[in-house]
C-alpha cells in the first residue's frame, strides 16, 4: 500500500553468491599461478597413513592389547575404526557432489552447512591442526630423549631445531614434502616389518590363548581397593591410533584429481591402517606375556625386532612423529588460506595469498610456524603437564566435532532428497552419515567429557558470532532443502488432520506497505502471533506488474532488511495491481501455503489522509473472504520499561471470544510479561453489577486467561465511558462490526471519536463461528 520504492543500494553489507564455476578458493590472479597436481598415492594416501601408523601403535597398542585382551582389543579396534570409516563414506559421497577446491573439511562443510558452520569448523580445525605440530614435536624429542637421555638437557634447542626444519620442507613446497614424507613412510614401514617379524618369532599359541580375554588392572597399582582399568576406558586411549584423515582431506586444494583421489585414498589408508592394527593384536597377543605388554608396551618391541634391529623400531617412532607434524604443518596453513579466501573473517585476508608456483600458503605457513615455536617455548619453559593435557585433549575433539560435522553435512544432504545432491560414490546412506556423527559425539564425551563440552560451547559460539555477524558469504548449503523436505512432510501430515477450534492458531496478514513508517502496526501483529502463529507482512504496489517489476524487488528487499534488523520472524510478499482493493483481494487469496493461510487480515486505522471508501471496501473483501479483521491504532511502540495495564470490553461473544485469545497472546510476549489483563462491562444500574461481574468471572475461569473481571457503573454513553475509564491503559481491546456502505462515514466518525486521545487500540472484528475460548 506503498508508492513504488526508488531503487536504492543497500549500504550495510551485501551477501555475495558462490558463483557457478568459480573458484572462490583462489586468489583473483588465479590463472597467473601454477596449482600442484598430486595424485592420489601422493597426496592423500601417504600423508593419511603416515598419521594413522602413529606413535599409539608404537607406544600404546601393546599396552591395550594386555588390557583388554586380544578379543576385546579387535572389538575396541573395530568400533574405532567404524567411526572413521562411516566418516570416510560421508567424505567421499560430498567429494564427489562437487567441484572440490582448497580447505578440506572447511571447504566441504561450509558448501553443505553454510559459512557460519564451515567458518567456525574452519578455525577450530586450524587452531587443532596448526597445535597438533609443536605436540607432534613433543612426542618426538620424548621419544629420543627415552632412547638417549643425555638429550634432555636440550629438550627445546632440539624441537626448535625440528620444527624450523619441517617449516622450511612445507615452505619448499608439497611436491617436495612429499617426496620427504616418502622417505619416512619407508623408514615407518621398515620399523612395523621388524617388529611384526619379531612378533611371528615369538608367537606361541598357549600365549595367544592365555591373553585372548581380558585381564584389567588396577588404575592405580599403589590401591589394591581403587579402580580398573575398563573396556571404554581402554577404548578412549586407544581410538588417537584410528584418526588422521584429516592429513589427506587437507590437501584437497593441492590434488589432480581431488572428486578421485579423496575417496580412494581415504579408504585406502583406513583399510590399510586397519589391517596392519589388527594383525599387530593378533601376533603381539601371541608373543608376549600380559605382564610385559602392559608394563613394557615399547621395550617389547626394540628388544625383539628380528636381527637385532631394535634401532629401527626407534627410527620408526620417530618417523611417525615427525610425518605427523610434517602433515599437520602442511595441512594447517591450507585450512587458514581457504578460510581466508572466503568472505567470512576480514581480518583473516592477508592470508588468502599464494605463492606463484603452486600456489603455496607461506604467509599462512609462517604463522602456523610462529605457533609452534611459541607453544614450544611455552611449554618448555613454564607449562605444567596438567595444562599440555588439557590441550591436547580439546585439540582432539576439535578434530572429533569437525568429522561429526562432516557426518552432519552429509546427513542433511542425503536425508533432505535434494535434487542437486548426485554423488558419484554411491556406498553410502543416510543411516551411515547418521551413524557416523553420533559416534564421534560419543567418542568425544567418552574420552573426555569436560573437554568435549569445551570445545563445543567454542564451536558453537564461533558459529553463534558469526551468524549473529551475518557474514557476507553465501554458499547455497543443502540446510534449505533439508528444512523443505521436512516443512513438506509436515505440511501433508497437516492437510490429513481435521481442523478443530481447540487447535485454533492466529495467522496473521498485516498489510504493513512501507514498516518502517508503520513500526507500531507490524510491532502488534507480532506480538498477537505471539510466536504460536505465522505473521505474513505485505505491500502493495498500484501500477503495472512489466513497469514496476524492479521496484517490487526493491520493496520485498526493504521488507526482508527490516524483518532482519529488527529481528521479526514474518514472511515477507509484494504484489503489484491495479488498486488497492484488488492487492488486497489478491494477497488474502494467495498468501501463505496449503492449510497454513492467513486467518487475521490486520490493517492500521484509516487517518485522515486515508480514502475511507476504499478502505472499507477493503474491510469488507476481507470478510468476504471469512478473515477476522483487527484494526491498529497505535502511534507509537509501548515502553517495555513499566508494568502495563490491557483492556478487553466485553460487549458479547461475537468479537469477545477472539478478543480474549488476542488479549491473552500480547500478554505472552515478554514486552507484556508485566502486564495485567482486566475484562471490563458497563451496566447502567449497580443492580446489574453481581449478575455481570459473576458472568464475567465464569467467562474468565472457562477461558482459563489469567484476567480479572471489573464491572462499571455508567449511564453515560460508551464513548464517556471507555475515555473515563480506559485512558490510562496501555492497550484497549474493542469489538467493531463493519457498517453498510451507507453509513460509512456515521461509523467512521464515531469510532474516530473513540480512538482520540486513548492509547493503543486494537479493534477486532471475528469471522470465527466456533467457540475458540474452550
Amino acid at each position: 500500500m506503498t508508492k513504488p520504492p526508488e531503487d536504492t543500494t543497500d549500504q550495510r553489507s551485501t551477501q555475495i553468491s558462490e558463483p557457478t564455476g568459480s573458484d572462490i578458493s583462489s586468489p583473483s590472479k588465479s590463472s597467473a599461478k601454477t596449482k600442484n597436481q598430486l595424485g592420489t598415492f601422493g597426496g592423500v594416501f601417504t600423508p593419511t597413513i603416515l598419521t594413522i601408523l602413529g606413535v599409539i601403535l608404537f607406544m600404546r597398542s601393546n599396552f591395550v592389547i594386555g588390557e583388554a585382551g586380544i578379543f576385546s582389543a579387535i572389538i575396541i579396534l573395530c568400533l574405532a575404526k567404524s567411526i572413521t570409516f562411516l566418516t570416510s563414506l560421508s567424505i567421499s559421497a560430498i567429494a564427489t557432489n562437487m567441484q572440490v577446491r582448497g580447505g578440506g573439511s572447511y571447504f566441504l562443510i561450509s558448501r553443505v552447512l553454510g559459512p557460519e558452520f564451515g567458518g567456525a569448523i574452519g578455525m577450530s580445525l586450524f587452531a587443532a591442526t596448526a597445535l597438533s605440530v609443536p605436540f607432534y614435536i613433543i612426542g618426538f624429542i620424548e621419544a629420543l630423549t627415552l632412547t638417549l637421555p643425555q638429550a634432555g638437557p636440550w629438550s627445546l634447542p632440539i624441537s626448535l631445531f625440528v620444527a624450523v626444519s619441517i617449516a622450511v620442507v612445507a615452505f619448499i613446497g608439497a611436491q617436495w614434502a612429499i617426496k620427504v614424507q616418502y622417505v619416512i613412510m619407508a623408514i615407518l614401514f621398515a620399523a612395523i616389518s621388524v617388529f611384526m617379524i619379531g612378533n611371528i618369532l615369538n608367537f606361541s599359541p598357549d600365549t595367544f590363548a592365555q591373553n585372548w580375554k581380558a585381564g584389567y588392572t588396577l588404575l592405580d597399582p599403589k590401591n589394591l581397593d581403587g579402580l580398573k582399568y575398563t573396556f571404554w576406558l581402554v577404548f578412549a586411549i586407544y581410538f588417537p591410533a584410528v584418526t588422521g584423515i584429516d592429513a589427506g582431506l587437507n590437501m584437497s586444494g593441492d590434488l589432480k584429481e581431488p572428486t578421485k583421489s579423496l575417496p580412494k585414498g581415504t579408504l585406502l589408508a583406513i583399510l590399510s591402517g586397519f589391517l596392519v592394527y589388527v594383525v599387530h593384536i593378533l601376533l603381539a597377543g601371541g608373543a608376549y606375556a600380559r605382564a610385559d605388554l602392559i608394563n613394557r608396551p615399547f621395550e617389547l618391541l626394540v628388544e625383539n625386532a628380528v636381527f637385532g634391529m631394535g634401532f629401527m623400531v626407534v627410527a620408526g617412532v620417530f618417523a611417525a612423529t615427525l610425518s605427523s607434524a610434517l602433515g599437520s604443518i602442511l595441512g594447517a596453513p591450507r585450512v587458514l588460506q581457504a578460510l581466508a579466501r572466503d568472505p567470512i573473517l576480514g581480518i583473516l585476508k592477508p592470508f588468502a595469498k599464494g605463492s606463484e608456483q603452486g600456489d603455496e600458503p607461506q604467509r599462512a605457513l609462517m604463522f602456523t610456524a610462529v605457533i609452534t615455536v611459541i607453544v614450544l617455548c611455552w611449554a618448555y619453559m613454564g607449562a605444567g603437564g596438567d595444562a599440555l593435557n588439557a590441550i591436547a585433549a580439546i585439540i582432539t575433539m576439535f578434530f572429533l566435532y569437525t568429522y561429526g560435522m562432516i557426518n552432519l553435512a552429509a546427513f542433511i544432504e542425503a536425508f533432505g532428497r535434494n535434487p542437486s545432491f548426485r554423488p558419484r560414490f554411491k556406498l553410502f546412506h543416510w543411516v551411515t552419515a547418521l551413524l557416523g556423527g553420533l559416534g564421534c559425539v560419543f567418542a568425544a564425551f567418552l574420552i573426555n567429557p569436560i573437554a568435549a563440552v569445551i570445545a563445543a560451547v567454542f564451536i558453537f559460539g564461533l558459529i553463534s558470532y558469526l551468524t549473529n555477524r551475518q557474514t557476507e558469504a553465501s554458499f547455497g548449503d543443502a540446510r534449505r532443502g533439508f528444512v523443505y523436505a521436512s516443512a513438506r512432510t509436515r505440511l501433508l501430515q497437516l492437510a490429513e488432520m481435521e481442523e478443530d477450534a481447540k487447535n485454533w492458531r492466529p495467522t496473521l496478514m498485516v498489510f504493513s506497505g512501507n514498516p518502517n513508517t508503520r513500526e507500531s502496526l507490524v510491532s502488534f501483529a507480532v506480538w498477537l502471533s505471539s510466536g504460536r502463529g505465522m505473521v505474513f507482512m505485505a505491500d502493495i504496489l498500484v501500477g503495472s506488474v512489466t513497469e514496476l517489476l524492479t521496484h517490487r524487488d526493491t520493496a520485498l528487499k526493504r521488507l526482508k532488511d527490516f524483518c532482519r534488523e529488527k529481528n521479526i520472524q514474518a514472511f515477507p510478499m509484494v504484489v503489484v495491481e491495479e488498486n488497492i482493493e484488488q492487492g488486497v483481494y489478491t494477497v488474502l487469496q494467495t498468501a501463505g501455503s496449503g492449510l497454513v493461510k492467513p486467518n487475521l487480515a490486520v490493517f492500521g486505522w484509516c487517518d485522515d489522509q486515508c480514502n475511507l471508501q476504499t478502505f472499507l471496501r477493503q474491510l469488507r473483501l476481507a470478510r468476504q473472504l471469512d478473515k477476522s479483521i483487527v484494526l491498529v491504532k497505535s502511534e507509537k511502540v509501548p515502553s517495555t520499561a513499566r508494568h502495563k495495564t490491557i483492556h478487553l470490553w466485553w460487549r458479547g461473544k461475537d468479537n469477545g471470544n477472539l478478543m480474549m485469545i488476542l488479549g491473552h497472546l500480547l500478554k505472552d510476549n515478554w514486552e507484556w510479561s508485566n502486564s495485567r489483563i482486566q475484562v471490563l462491562r458497563a451496566v447502567e444500574e449497580s443492580a446489574g453489577v453481581q449478575p455481570a461481574r459473576e458472568s464475567l468471572q465464569a467467562l474468565i475461569d472457562d477461558s482459563r486467561i489469567d484476567a480479572q473481571a471489573r464491572v462499571v457503573v455508567s449511564d453515560k454513553p460508551f464513548q464517556e465511558t471507555l475515555k473515563q475509564y480506559s485512558w490510562r491503559a496501555d492497550c484497549v481491546f474493542l469489538g467493531f462490526g463493519i457498517p453498510e456502505e451507507a453509513d460509512g462515514m456515521t461509523w467512521y466518525q464515531g469510532v474516530q471519536d473513540l480512538l482520540e486521545e486513548m492509547p493503543s487500540m486494537i479493534l477486532v472484528n471475528s469471522a470465527i463461528e466456533e467457540d475458540i475460548l474452550n
